[in-house]
């Protein structure tokens, strides 16, 4: 079996090898190719992912290469995890638009729409390369925006899933809460990418009780803390947001605490230099405990159950994937791309049945779902007016000053990526 990783030089890399090296069972790798402009990292990444796998004692060969359409051919399934720009342009995504007032966060508001306008070119073009190589090659997406990313590709008729660490997330700490393996941990887990809530915890499948009002009794305090929501919230709710419904529920309390900090980008980048350092030790053989504070946990337990369900050769039967709604949620279009629980096999992912959603939940959906139609305009088509639109659409915006201010500034800072500007 081969694979190829598209942005292969990530420090998140050693994280996935790693989970390869662990899950040989379930996805067995005979050829691991990673592909990166950036000799550089790729080096280093190389390397390391080489001392991984040989000290869990697997066989799998690992090449390095700039050349996509090498790397792709013949490969069972390509994973997309790119950043168009580097940590430099999400450290701008993440800054201009609070000069605005709006929140700086590199996968939604103002900046996630730059990242999408910068990325979704690019993305379609390596997925039109790899169908050209290999038409029956799955492609998994968890380069962010994953929803707009994912529609693009939806769209365009590759073989795509789109996937978030978010829902394994919740699994793994819900399990370690209620004392319980995390397989036998069942999430009612619905919304948009990086915009979901978790409507049910079911102890056993789909099926299964839901005890959801027991850990929202027995551990409110302690996931409202972790998800720096008031405990009331939660309890009013009746159900736990992702994280990222902060930058809903608190914008203005968010782009407060942004203005007095570092932006993550910052320390991302820091965090990346030394870990960069750390890679380059020949003795170094495992990931480091570090790469845990770079975020993506538990990114290679969901990317191999993904891979391998999609491949055949083992995984998970349900998993919270994105994917094309297709009336599984009425009040959408049938192209938006949700994320939700479905069953993965050899033929793709089919959303399971959702029951009908709170207005709550339905209303923001339905706003953000019609953001990222426009925002997915824009980036395919180009244009101030097309970008204009996408920004005044966002419920984290939503002002016509807001818009054509953060409209300047995005071309401006962006212009060396966007052909078009």
């Amino acid at each position: 079996m081969k694979l190829a990783v598209v942005g292969g030089g990530s420090t998140y890399t050693p994280e996935l090898v790693d989970g390869f090296a662990r899950l040989h069972d379930v996805l067995p790798v005979d050829e691991l190719v990673l592909v990166d402009p950036a000799a550089d990292r790729l080096d280093l990444v190389g390397g390391l992912a080489r001392r991984i796998l040989a000290k869990q004692g697997h066989g799998a060969r690992v090449t390095t290469t700039a050349d996509l359409d090498a790397a792709v051919d013949g490969a069972d399934a390509v994973l997309l995890q790119l950043r168009v720009g580097g940590q430099a342009a999400r450290e701008q995504d993440e800054t201009w638009p609070l000069d605005c007032g709006c929140v700086g966060q590199e996968t939604t508001g103002a900046g996630g729409l730059a990242k999408a306008l910068r990325t979704v070119p690019v993305v379609l073009d390596i997925a039109e390369r790899v169908r050209r190589a290999n038409p029956d090659a799955w492609i998994v997406d968890f380069t962010n925006p994953v929803g707009i990313v994912t529609r693009a590709l939806l769209q365009a008729g590759h073989k795509a899933v789109g996937l978030c660490n978010v829902a394994i997330g919740f699994q793994r700490r819900f399990a370690a809460a209620l004392g319980v393996e995390p397989a036998q941990i069942f999430l009612d887990h619905v919304g948009l990418n990086h915009l979901t809530w978790e409507n049910g915890v079911r102890l056993g499948g789909p099926d299964g009780a839901d005890v959801l009002p027991r850990l929202l009794a027995e551990s409110g305090d302690e996931i409202a803390d972790s998800l720096r929501l008031p405990r009331a919230a939660l309890d009013r709710l009746g159900v736990i947001p992702s994280y990222y419904l902060r930058y809903y529920y608190a914008h203005d309390e968010v782009v407060r605490e942004l203005g007095t900090k570092p932006s993550r980008a910052a320390e991302v980048a820091a965090m990346e230099r030394e870990l960069l350092e750390l890679y380059a030790d020949p003795a170094l053989d495992e990931k480091p405990a570090l790469l845990a504070k770079r975020g993506g946990a538990f990114y290679s337990e969901a990317a191999v159950d993904l891979t391998a369900s999609l491949i055949g050769t083992g995984g998970s039967p349900y998993q919270v994937v994105n994917v094309r709604n297709g009336g599984t949620l009425p009040f959408l279009p049938d192209d938006a791309v949700i994320e939700v629980q479905a069953r993965v096999d050899a033929h793709g992912a089919a959303p399971l049945p959702v029951p009908e959603l709170d207005p709550l939940q339905r209303g923001l959906i339905a706003h953000v779902t019609a953001y990222e139609e426009l925002a997915l305009e824009a980036a395919l088509r180009g244009g101030r007016d097309r970008v204009f639109k996408a920004l005044l659409s966002h419920p984290l915006i939503g002002q016509y000053e807001y818009a054509e201010a953060l409209t300047d500034r995005l071309l401006a800072h962006n212009r060396e990526h966007l052909a078009w500007a």
